[in-house]
């Protein structure tokens, strides 16, 4: 059984920075495609960042240049560091492993962010 467990959310303020780390277990880590989603209520959930197996790195428009995605393929972890953050980042975070096809499947139980301005 796959699981994917987030830690790191928090409370910060406008401009300030945090870390997301996602802890994979069951399945086979090194070759899936991962990413961070993220959901504000009433919203649809949002691509923040993936990195595929071999590195490839996609960025939301919102969040290039503030967000770093990296991967450990021998400690099966993904995380996000997060600089720059604004109120509008304030969102439930979400680990995710993506199909090839771009579909997010397993799905982390999800942590809170919040900046403050």
């Amino acid at each position: 059984q796959v699981q994917l467990v987030e830690s790191g959310g928090g409370l910060v303020q406008d401009g300030g920075s945090l870390t997301l780390s996602c802890a994979a277990s069951g399945g086979t880590f090194s070759i899936t495609i991962m990413g961070w989603y993220r959901q504000t209520p009433g919203k649809q959930r949002e691509l923040v960042a993936s990195i595929s197996s071999g590195g490839r790195i996609k960025y939301a428009d919102s969040v290039k240049g503030r967000f770093t995605i990296a991967r450990d393929n021998v400690q099966n972890t993904v995380s996000l560091q997060m600089n720059s953050l604004k109120p509008e980042d304030t969102a439930v975070y979400y680990c995710v492993k993506i199909s090839q096809f771009g579909t997010p499947y397993d799905w982390g139980q999800g942590t809170q962010v919040t900046v403050s301005s």
